[in-house]
């Protein structure tokens, strides 16, 4: 899914129920991680519930995976890299991922703990595309 299709959908949905329903439904597409790289050096400190990234680097693009124990929080793991998946360090780091959050109306409905963690997520990637950044 790309992201304006993820925006189109988005809209499509009157209500927040089912926008939560197709979240949950994007985070179960996921493919996971491996219990081996769900370890403190990929956990994501500041998210309520565990979060591990791991990430590769490709041609200059960078492709990151993650995992979450919780349902919603894999959805939106989903979300996040359905925006910022495939790109370069560069691209990432110009990238207004606060922009399609609100694009989305997402933070207004997300506790604050659940919306510090989907910031704490985003930091991660950022610090890991600043890394990649010529």
């Amino acid at each position: 899914m790309t992201l304006d299709e993820l925006l189109d959908t988005f809209e499509f949905f009157d209500d927040w129920e089912d926008k939560y329903r197709f979240i949950i439904d994007l985070g179960k597409e996921l493919p996971g991680l491996p219990d081996t790289d769900k370890t403190d050096a990929h956990l994501i400190r500041g998210c309520q519930s565990q979060v591990w990234l791991t990430y590769e680097s490709t041609d200059e693009l960078l492709r990151f995976n993650m995992d979450s124990d919780a349902h919603i929080v894999r959805g939106l793991i989903a979300v996040v890299l359905i925006a910022i998946q495939n790109r370069s360090g560069a691209e990432i780091q110009r990238l207004d991922i606060e922009g399609i959050f609100g694009q989305l109306d997402l933070l207004a409905h997300l506790s604050v703990t659940r919306g510090n963690g989907l910031r704490a997520m985003v930091s991660r990637i950022k610090e890991v595309a600043h890394r990649h950044t010529d």
